[in-house]
C-alpha cells in the first residue's frame, strides 16, 4: 500500500491542491462573486421575493465561478486519469451542463417567482464542483470495465 502512494504521491499533491483551491473559492465566495442569493438563500427565503439582482453581473459572476470550478475539476480529472479523451468529455459535458443550467436559472428567475427550492438546486449545480463528484466515479468505473 505505501508503495501504492508513493508511486502516486504526484496524483494525491495535485488532489489536494485542487480540494485546497475549491476550498479558498468557498470560503471567499462573497469577496470574489457578485451573489445577492448568498444572503437570500442563507435566511429563511421560503416566503420571501427574490432579492433585485444586477442580471449581467450575476451572469458574470455565475459564469466566473462555474469557470473556475470547471478548470481545477479538469485538473483533478486529467491528474487522476492521465487521458486527454477524458478531459474532452468532461469539457464538453462541462459546456453542455453550463448552458443547460444557466438557461434554467435565467428562465426561473424572470418567468417563475415562487420556485424558490427550484433556483436554489439549479443555482447549486452552477456554483459548486458538483459535476466532479458524478464525473470521477463514473470515469473510474468505466476504466475498471475497460481492463476487463
Amino acid at each position: 500500500m505505501l508503495n501504492k502512494i508513493l508511486e502516486n504521491k504526484s496524483k494525491i499533491v495535485i488532489a489536494v491542491i485542487v480540494v485546497l483551491c475549491f476550498a479558498i473559492i468557498r470560503v471567499y465566495e462573497s469577496q470574489l462573486f457578485y451573489d445577492p442569493f448568498l444572503a437570500y438563500f442563507d435566511s429563511e427565503f421560503k416566503n420571501l421575493p427574490f432579492p433585485q439582482v444586477d442580471v449581467l453581473k450575476l451572469f458574470g459572476g455565475l459564469l466566473l465561478r462555474y469557470f473556475l470550478n470547471t478548470i481545477l475539476s479538469l485538473v483533478l480529472i486529467y491528474s487522476l486519469f492521465q487521458d486527454s479523451d477524458i478531459v474532452k468529455f468532461s469539457s464538453f459535458l462541462f459546456v453542455f451542463f453550463l448552458v443547460l443550467l444557466l438557461g434554467f436559472f435565467l428562465s426561473i428567475l424572470a418567468y417563475f417567482p415562487d420556485a424558490n427550492w427550484l433556483l436554489f438546486y439549479v443555482r447549486r449545480f452552477i456554483i459548486q464542483p458538483i459535476f466532479l463528484l458524478l464525473f470521477i466515479p463514473a470515469f473510474y468505473y468505466q476504466q475498471q470495465n475497460l481492463k476487463k
